[in-house]
């Protein structure tokens, strides 16, 4: 091929190699994008179970889930505005709480979050949760207004002895989540064994929530 032929087709093929890498780059960026929640800016939910299953390979980890208490409520009196104003700044606040621990959070839909955490220790698993349910609790600024709503939080610590999948670890610290939610809000930390229950989607099956899934000892 003649030189002149070389650089026309070189000339002719050098747009659509950019394009190409410029649709590429785009649809890299459009993934990346969808593997988060738009709204609070964490991963989603199979991108957070991504996440935890990594970090829960090593010991010392506590997988934690929190459910809005009187979040509903917020939507009825102020609008859908408000509680989107909520759930970015819950998020936002689990995020920073799950960092400083060495952990990631997630937001699993609605108004349910999880995370994980990596504490110096477990024993401090406790003031820990306690912290978080007082940073969660704090009213969120909407316009010329205060909104408050209450938090439940359920934690399963993942021990030497007690190495289960995510999807057990979920059941757990949901399971610790609604005695919480029993209580009247607060947080509970699910000790021991885990029973021999049937898990769909990482909740106990037969509970509202398996299908679909949904989104301490005080």
């Amino acid at each position: 091929m003649a030189a002149f032929d070389l650089i026309t087709v070189s000339a002719a093929v050098a747009p659509l190699a950019a394009a190409w890498s410029v649709h590429t780059l785009l649809l890299r960026r459009r993934l990346a994008r969808a593997r988060l929640d738009p709204l609070t800016g964490l991963p989603v939910r199979e991108e957070f179970q991504v996440r935890a299953r990594q970090e829960l390979r090593g010991l010392g980890r506590v997988v934690v889930l929190v459910d809005l208490d009187g979040f509903k409520a917020v939507n009825d009196t102020y609008g859908h505005a408000a509680g989107d104003a909520v759930l970015a700044a819950v998020g936002w606040r689990l995020r920073r709480w799950a960092a400083d621990l060495g952990g990631s959070a997630g937001r699993l839909g609605g108004d349910e979050f999880a995370a994980t955490a990596h504490p110096e220790s477990v024993n401090r698993m406790p003031s820990h949760l306690r912290e978080l349910h007082e940073v969660l609790r704090a009213p969120v600024d909407f316009r010329d207004r205060q909104i408050h709503v209450g938090a439940s939080i359920g934690a399963f610590p993942v021990t030497d002895q007690l190495r289960p999948d995510l999807a057990a670890a979920l059941r757990r610290a949901d399971e610790a989540m609604y005695e919480a939610k029993r209580s009247g809000g607060g947080w509970h930390i699910a000790w021991g064994p885990i029973p021999e229950i049937t898990t769909t989607n990482g909740r106990r099956t037969g509970r509202p929530g398996t299908t679909p899934l949904r989104g301490g000892v005080r």
